[in-house]
């Protein structure tokens, strides 16, 4: 990040996120300030902003996400799943069990959390990933050519939840009902996947991929110029599986044969997406798709919350399950630790990112 210089003043670029990064105040708190115009840290490159425009063609409006029943017989079910996540990588999932009190309760917790105020959000302010609890805005904040406009609280929950009092008192009940709900959801989500490769159903919760567990709680202000910005950089996920509850607002986009498509909110519906772990032990038979979050025009902020699965067991070795390749179809991904998959992932930006290629053989 150097100090950039044009016609009409100098910019410190560096000096400028780390006075927003210290200030603790996150987007919201900027938000609250009345401003109207985004300051200079948050305005993406022309080639971010110009795929940011609605395309003319009729395809990309008239693509929609599949929506799987769960409460369909399990053979129907195993093969919706399955060939929404050969196809595209994302899925929305209906009659799934969690109750609909408790989706409206997470929905509200998170956003009772972002809009406290700014100094007892501050306490729970740090980039330090060892803390059970962190309150941040932008993860690649120091990494990225442009910050994006949200805040987030993570909570991890997997391998060990932290002490009830160390949750934030405005979700800590909430949170905790949904640790219960999601860990029972991922399980029974990574059994229809496993079946749907055609693996025993234990297969990826054997892997330890139900075993390494955060919630990710975003707030998306309504932004000034949302022509000008995002709320979350084009990415694939880092693990192996990721569950999304979002509010109404909308805003999230996946790549679908080379446009973006609206994830449209679903009432009581889970948004589910394939991670790149699991494309990788899939020897890609599922796809992890870049998706993104546009920034918020609406006078409503955008809440939502994401759960990331992850393996467990750091240091051993993934890749394609062998009972997926063969002499007429090898590995496609040499293996990896899994501790050096993320420490590739969280030292770039997020933008356009994934790891994938990286591993292909």
């Amino acid at each position: 990040m150097a100090t950039i210089m044009n016609g009409e003043n100098q910019y410190d670029r560096a000096e400028e996120v780390k006075r927003f990064d210290e200030s603790k105040i996150g987007v919201k708190g900027l938000a609250d300030s009345g401003l109207t115009a985004i300051p200079r840290i948050f305005i993406h490159p022309p080639e971010t902003l110009s795929g940011l425009k609605p395309k003319p063609e009729p395809k990309s409006q008239s693509v929609v996400i599949p929506t799987v029943d769960l409460s369909g017989p399990r053979s129907v079910v195993v093969e919706q799943v399955a060939r929404a996540a050969r196809s595209f990588g994302f899925f929305q999932i209906v009659n799934h069990g969690i109750p609909v009190q408790l989706l409206d309760g997470m929905i509200g917790s998170i956003r009772a959390f972002h809009e406290q105020p700014d100094e007892v959000k501050a306490r729970f302010y740090t980039r330090n990933p060892g803390s059970g609890v962190t309150f941040f805005s932008n993860v690649d904040l120091y990494q990225s050519k442009a910050a994006s406009w949200r805040d987030t609280i993570q909570i991890r929950i997997a391998p060990t939840m932290p002490e009830p009092k160390e949750i934030p008192e405005a979700c800590r009940k909430e949170a905790v009902e949904w640790n219960i709900e999601t860990k029972a959801l991922g399980e029974r989500l990574m059994g229809l996947l496993s079946e749907g490769l055609g693996l025993q159903t234990d297969r990826l919760k054997n892997t330890t991929c139900l075993d390494a567990r955060v919630i990710v709680g975003h707030y998306y202000p309504c932004c000034p110029q949302p022509d000008l910005t995002v709320g979350l950089a084009s990415h694939t996920d880092p693990g192996v599986l990721t569950v999304l509850l979002q509010d109404h607002i909308g805003g999230l986009q996946i790549k679908h044969e080379g446009e973006w498509v609206d994830v449209k909110p679903v009432p009581g519906a889970l948004v589910i997406n394939i991670a790149d772990v699991l494309q990788i032990m899939s020897n890609d038979e599922y796809r992890s798709v870049e998706h993104r979050v546009v920034a918020n025009p609406s006078s409503e902020p955008r809440v939502s919350i994401a759960v990331f699965y992850n393996a467990g067991d750091r240091e051993a070795l993934y890749g394609p399950f062998s009972e997926l390749t063969s002499p007429e179809k090898p590995a496609l991904y040499r293996q990896f630790k899994y501790s050096d998959y993320l420490t590739r992932f969280f030292t770039k930006e997020l933008d356009g990112k994934t790891l994938t290629n990286y591993y292909r053989v």
